[in-house]
């Protein structure tokens, strides 16, 4: 099979550590071709969807773990899969991207994680749709309900929706001082919405990212731990990383998800969990395989890679426009 990954420039990319990485050197192991494709690459004239892409060759060795191709142009639907793994930001360009994937899709692409599904999806806004899974939250641009809502509950946490690896994310205690002027640069002064919820001291065990593929739970998620002096666990905030077996709670959790997830095209899925809390649902380019892997033993990508197959080779499954 020929799949295009839809990438950072692939100089960007870390190899000892990569999602994306991980998913091309097992899909190489299983014997498939693999393309590089970049966002300013993809065009679309007179009902063709197309993309400079160039052949990879993947190796083991992270220092120096691919070689190149020649470009050449040809139509995503020609492909056997595209694979949507650009890093955020989810700006408008992300969303462009997302809109002309879907023509591909239209034109007979599989495209994975759907671009529709992505942008329905924001990845801390779509916590609303689950919300018997979520702590006390709070999504507006009125600063007033803002302060109301961290005053009720004594202490809160601030963010943008736009926002990734913990950046921009505040804790706030209602007696903070600085509490009225976190909250009016977070929201830009009310230009921008944000979202307020309750501070989940379970925090301290660990931001988990529990990981969906094809709507099935990886048994395994990553801790993500924070440091001394913080309340985020992002390991781009300097969390450390913990590979554990799933709670029953995280279970109950990715197997009311997983399901729907899985039909509205989302082959691979990240759920931020707190304590017994759903916190975020990742679905731009989730990650977290290789920690996973090397701490339990547990090959993701090679499930990433055959829960790929098994949805190319079903026309019914997930992944076709519709």
């Amino acid at each position: 099979m020929e799949i295009g990954f839809v990438l950072d420039p692939l100089p960007d990319l870390k190899a000892y550590k990569d999602s994306s990485v991980a998913m091309m050197r097992a899909l190489a192991r299983r014997g498939h071709r693999i393309h590089a494709i970049l966002q300013p690459d993809v065009a679309w004239s007179r009902g063709s969807t197309t993309a400079a892409m160039r052949e990879l060759a993947v190796f083991a060795d992270d220092a120096d773990w691919y070689r190149e191709g020649e470009a050449s142009a040809r139509r995503l639907a020609d492909l056997d899969a595209v694979l949507m793994r650009k890093d955020p930001p989810f700006d408008m360009e992300y969303v462009y991207s997302t809109y002309l994937l879907e023509r591909a899709e239209a034109e007979g692409a599989r495209v994975f994680n759907a671009p529709r599904a992505i942008r329905d999806h924001n990845e801390k806004f779509a916590i609303a749709r689950y919300e018997r899974y979520v702590a006390p939250t709070l999504v507006t641009r009125d600063a007033a309900l803002v302060r109301d809502f961290i005053d009720e509950h004594g202490d809160a946490v601030v963010k943008p929706l736009d926002g990734m690896g913990g950046t921009s994310v505040f804790r706030v205690r209602a007696d903070d001082p600085n509490r009225n002027v976190i909250v009016e640069t977070v929201g830009r002064d009310g230009a921008r919405t944000i979202m307020a919820q309750r501070y989940i001291p379970e925090i301290v065990d660990g931001d988990k990212r529990v990981l969906l593929i094809a709507g099935e739970p990886v048994p395994y998620a990553l801790a993500r731990i924070p440091k001394a002096g913080e309340s985020r666990g992002n390991l781009a905030a300097g969390g450390r990383g913990e590979a554990r077996p799933l709670t029953d709670r995280d279970r109950e959790i990715a197997q009311a998800l997983g399901p729907s997830l899985w039909a509205q095209g989302l082959l691979v899925v990240g759920l931020d969990v707190i304590g017994p809390w759903l916190t975020e649902v990742n679905v731009t380019s989730p990650t977290c395989f290789v920690e996973i892997t090397q701490q339990t033993g547990y090959d993701v990508a090679g499930r990433f890679a055959e829960a790929l197959e098994t949805a190319i080779r079903n026309p019914a499954a997930p992944g076709r426009a519709g």
